[in-house]
């Protein structure tokens, strides 16, 4: 997609979420801070997708703050647009359901997505394969590990058709399926693994930016 970003939205979904997100860390064994991996899906639309549109980029940086901070629809409706919140509505689980019930739920809701929110959901499932291979949840036995993968290989195969480049990405990663005496897998010439450091060097860019149109 080639529409021109807004670099102006995008730093304040940027700056919003890491507001949101300011105290909560991932279950990886570093505990590294949230906020890395809504940038981490960032990355990958961009270099991976190509996606320049402002309202998908949003919605990446913005996509776990109904589920998992106490934002509302109404709040990011009014600050970022029934567009973007609207995407991050469609790839929000319902906290209130059983856990089985909400992974039975994106199953069948994947095929029903918008174009937007199947890239967003997409990354999402990317980032999080790349972390259960690289970091995994300390508590996680391998079974739990193979039983995610799984899991969010049936997600992916009802949405797929729109983005070839993510699937692409994601079948890659989903060929590094924890196994006993499994290697990680290659790298898709586009995906670049080196999350964190792309996430710190990322937020530092658009701070910049930021600095930038503030000095104007």
């Amino acid at each position: 997609m080639k529409e021109k970003t807004d670099l102006k939205v995008l730093a304040r979904a940027l700056a919003f979420a890491a507001q949101k997100h300011r105290d909560q860390r991932r279950k990886d064994f570093e505990a590294s801070p949230y906020i890395n991996h809504p940038i981490a899906l960032f990355d990958h639309l961009v270099n991976v997708g190509s996606i320049s549109d402002t309202e998908i980029l949003c919605a990446a940086l913005l996509h776990d703050t109904i589920e998992d901070t106490r934002t509302t629809p109404e709040e990011l409706t009014e600050v970022f647009g029934a567009a973007i919140s609207g995407i991050v509505q469609e790839v929000t689980d319902d906290k209130d359901l059983e856990k089985d019930e909400r992974k039975q739920l994106q199953i069948d809701h994947a095929p029903h997505l918008s174009k937007k929110a199947r890239a967003v959901k997409l990354a999402d499932k990317i980032c999080n394969l790349s972390d259960v291979i690289s970091s995994p949840p300390s508590n996680w036995s391998l079974e739990r590990r193979q039983q995610y993968f799984d899991w969010a290989k049936l997600v992916i195969d009802g949405l797929r058709g729109d983005w070839p480049e993510l699937e692409a990405v994601f079948d890659q990663q989903y060929r590094g399926r924890p196994g006993k005496g499994s290697l990680p897998p290659k790298p898709h010439p586009r995906h670049n693994p080196d999350l964190k450091g792309r996430a710190k060097r990322y937020a530092e860019a658009m701070a910049d930016n930021i600095n930038r149109e503030a000095r104007k």
